[in-house]
């Protein structure tokens, strides 16, 4: 369905853990990019190399648990 926010294939679930207070900035925008708004917030995101790479960024401010097929 073309327009549909909903996350198509394959997805992870990314849970925000740790504070971005004393981090760089980039590390702050990347939470922001990911779509992050609050601490212990759980996002279900597509599985794509753009969003590897963000969530690579912060590994040690989120927590990851990989999806399943859709």
């Amino acid at each position: 369905m073309k327009g549909s926010n909903k996350p198509s294939g394959k997805t992870i679930t990314v849970t925000w853990k740790r504070s971005v207070i004393g981090r760089p900035e980039v590390q702050r925008r990347i939470i922001k990019g990911l779509g992050f708004k609050r601490l212990h917030q759980t996002l279900t995101l597509q599985d794509l190399p753009e969003i590897r790479g963000m969530i690579f960024h912060v590994n040690h401010l989120v927590e990851v648990t990989e999806g399943s097929e859709r």
